[in-house]
């Protein structure tokens, strides 16, 4: 699947501030010395990270770069005002799911700075591979933020949750009870731009 890179809406998107805690398992000082080797790779000529595609954008001091590598699509975070990276996403693909789901699905993960943390810039990124028509799926454990970050997205696109096992999905509904949601087979889904739940089944053979 080639992700479409239209941004038509891209500026209002990231313009909505939204609360947001994004969990990590480094420390903050490993984070910032991670950012900063990133930041210092793609200001390197002759680097794969150096001279990667620009995603425009309408919030002032914020540039996107974006690169996609074995399937797997990367969106770096540049402040331009102070020159450094705030963070990243990788929209990861899944073992555990079958060849024709990996031709439509990704997971995202997200490291932010402790500066750039609580800002919503993951939901903008996320958004923006939405709109895109991606569609995303869950890991086996969220955050309480990670879940609460997926929630906001839902108001503008197809939610719904799957049990997922032996590289089969099965369709639990828009909703699921506590017990349901907390088994590790239980994951969400979000629809990209562009797809039913129908469609999405017809694509990834879900039942």
């Amino acid at each position: 699947m080639t992700l479409t890179l239209a941004m038509p809406s891209w500026g209002q998107v990231l313009a909505r501030i939204l609360e947001l805690r994004i969990d990590v398992s480094l420390s903050p000082g490993e984070v910032e010395r991670e950012l900063d080797t990133l930041h210092d790779r793609i200001r390197q000529p002759g680097d794969k990270l150096h001279d990667m595609p620009v995603v425009p954008t309408a919030l002032p001091g914020v540039r996107l770069r974006y690169r996609e590598a074995d399937g797997e699509y990367y969106v770096y975070v540049e402040d331009t005002r102070y020159g450094r990276i705030a963070g990243y996403t990788v929209f990861n693909r899944l073992i555990e799911v079958s060849r024709r789901t990996d031709r439509v699905v990704r997971a995202p993960h997200t490291k932010l700075g402790p500066a750039y943390q609580r800002c919503g810039l993951a939901t903008s990124i996320y958004g923006w591979a939405l709109d895109g028509g991606l569609c995303l799926i869950s890991g086996a454990r969220q955050s309480a933020g990670a879940n609460a970050l997926w929630g906001t997205l839902a108001r503008r696109h197809t939610r719904g949750y799957v049990d997922l096992r032996d590289k089969s999905m099965t369709y639990l509904g828009e909703s699921v009870s506590e017990t349901v949601q907390a088994d590790l087979h239980t994951r969400m889904i979000l629809l990209g731009q562009g797809w039913t739940l129908s469609s999405f089944a017809n694509a990834t053979g879900m039942h």
